[in-house]
């Protein structure tokens, strides 16, 4: 027979216990799982928030508002995000700043690390060592530079964390460079930063003061070695004897007047070398000074039988001094008279062209070596140093004549073979009147 159960008989405490612990469980459970998912939920967001935070000024939604507590946190996230973003974008200006100042930077700028490799070159430095293609970042620095010494220098300054000095001229290269490298940041993350300072034109302008003082020493003792000897022989009885203290004291005169004409043309070329403005440039008459020029070589020309040639000139007129073109043109016309063979010819012509006011003089004399064309404008430079002792030379008028011409914004050329002559040829920009300087000029002469 089947039991019959009986319903209305009270269920132990001890099984109600253990429904209760398992309805909590359940409960707990659900309430975990439910917590969880919106703890989750809000940590994500807090990651969106944070991944977007550097990319944009509006990193996005946060939490939301539902209390204050909230509401305070997505505020003080609000205004830590807008603080960050702030302060990327003056890093990121700055940054750019300085990129742009040591690319555009004359002086050629290499920054290194540890490793010895690029981090950072600007163009200058580029140009200097030859590239043709921009250096990329983590490039061996030897893949850059190969010299010996401008790797030493990196080496050096990495191994012992000293500044360093030294002068570079790169194979192949003409210019000169003074490198100064220093370490920077902090090690083991720090490296080497490069300077390179161009020091062509430093070296240039030094090796021209070393010559001019040798030159100078070298012209002005000759002279005073004549002077002093002969002053000697006088002094020691020659003074006495008719037939020789006439002419040795002549010697002595012709040796002082070369002194002073060194010591002029010295300082003429200071004068223009300075680059102190002159009186006013005014008109100047190229007619005229070529008359007064030839007038004052004519008697020099007659005592060396050399014939001169006024062959067609134009009258014009050029800005500068007459003073100063007179000299131009007495220098040039001195040297193809001096420098020529007896029965020679000396020409000068002068007429414009191509908008420019042309002057050639063409001699007739033994000409210049073609690889002494190129320095015969240089101080104290000479073709022929005994022949131009001879005649009284210095070694300055060539260069007198080129900065003159270079006041004047005008040019001036040679050309030379050897056996034939030299022609030299000046070109001066034509002076322009103004309209109303030439209608006060018609007036007066109205």
């Amino acid at each position: 027979m089947m039991a019959i159960v009986d319903l209305a008989r009270p269920i132990p405490t001890a099984i109600l216990i253990v429904m209760e612990v398992i309805l909590c469980a359940g409960a707990a459970a659900v309430m975990t799982f439910v917590f969880s998912g919106a703890v989750a939920w809000r940590i994500e967001r807090l990651r969106a928030f944070t991944d977007n935070l550097l990319n944009s000024s509006q990193p996005g939604l946060l939490l939301p508002e539902e209390d204050d507590t909230a509401r305070a946190l997505n505020q003080s996230l609000r205004r830590t995000a807008e603080r960050i973003h702030e302060l990327v974008e003056r890093l990121s200006h700055e940054s750019h700043r300085l990129d742009a100042i040591l690319k555009s930077m004359g002086e050629g700028v290499l920054a290194v690390d540890r490793q010895m490799r690029v981090q950072f070159a600007n163009l200058a430095l580029e140009r200097a060592v030859g590239l043709t293609a921009p250096v990329e970042r983590d490039t061996p620095v030897v893949d850059v530079v190969r010299d010996p010494a401008f790797l030493t220098l990196i080496s050096d300054v990495i191994s012992t964390g000293a500044l360093a000095t030294c002068r570079l001229q790169f194979s192949g290269r003409g210019a000169i460079f003074e490198a100064h490298a220093s370490p920077y940041a902090v090690a083991p993350h720090g490296g080497v930063l490069v300077i390179l300072h161009d020091i062509t034109d430093i070296e240039r302008l030094e090796r021209i003061r070393r010559d001019f003082v040798a030159n100078v020493s070298h012209e002005l003792k000759t002279p005073l070695a004549a002077i002093r000897g002969y002053a000697e022989t006088l002094l020691g009885g020659a003074l006495d004897d008719s037939s020789h203290n006439r002419r040795f004291v002549e010697v002595i005169q012709a040796q002082a007047i070369r002194l002073n004409n060194i010591a002029t043309d010295l300082l003429t070329l200071s004068d223009l070398e300075s680059g102190k403005p002159d009186a006013e440039p005014g008109p100047v008459s190229v007619e005229d000074a070529i008359d007064t020029a030839l007038a004052t070589v004519e008697i020099e020309a007659k005592v060396r039988d050399v014939k001169l040639i006024r062959g067609e000139v134009r009258d014009a007129r050029v800005t500068g001094h007459a003073i100063r073109l007179e000299q131009v043109l007495v220098n040039l016309l001195d040297n193809a008279v001096k420098f020529n063979k007896p029965g020679g010819e000396v020409r000068i012509d002068a007429a414009p062209k191509d908008g420019r006011i042309v002057i050639s003089i063409a001699d007739t004399g033994a000409g210049i070596p073609s690889s002494d064309v190129s320095r015969i404008f240089e101080r104290f430079y000479r073709v022929d140093r005994a022949r131009s002792r001879e005649v009284g030379g210095t070694g300055l008028g060539l260069s007198i004549v080129k900065h003159v011409v270079e006041r004047m914004n005008g040019t001036i050329a040679v050309e030379s073979r050897l056996g034939e002559g030299s022609t030299f040829t000046i070109s001066l920009p034509p002076r322009v009147e103004s309209p109303r300087r030439i209608d006060e000029q018609e007036k007066l002469g109205g």
